[in-house]
């Protein structure tokens, strides 16, 4: 399988969907861990790289470089 490419600011698309009923995630911040913001209700997590790479469906959006 193909290694996903992602950036800061994509909006991506997620496996399980968000409590609040949506599934697009923007990509705020990128180290170690990944922080995602919901596209519904604005909530963040952070995850670890190797977890969020495993949890991506698809990049619904590219962020501007």
């Amino acid at each position: 399988m193909a290694e996903k490419v992602y950036g800061l600011n994509d909006v991506v698309e997620m496996k399980k969907q968000h409590p609040c009923g949506t599934n697009a995630w923007k990509i705020i911040r990128m180290g170690a861990d990944i922080r995602i913001k919901c596209g519904g209700c604005g909530h963040s997590v952070m995850i670890p790289r190797n977890e969020f790479s495993k949890k991506l469906k698809k990049i619904l959006v590219q962020g501007e470089a």
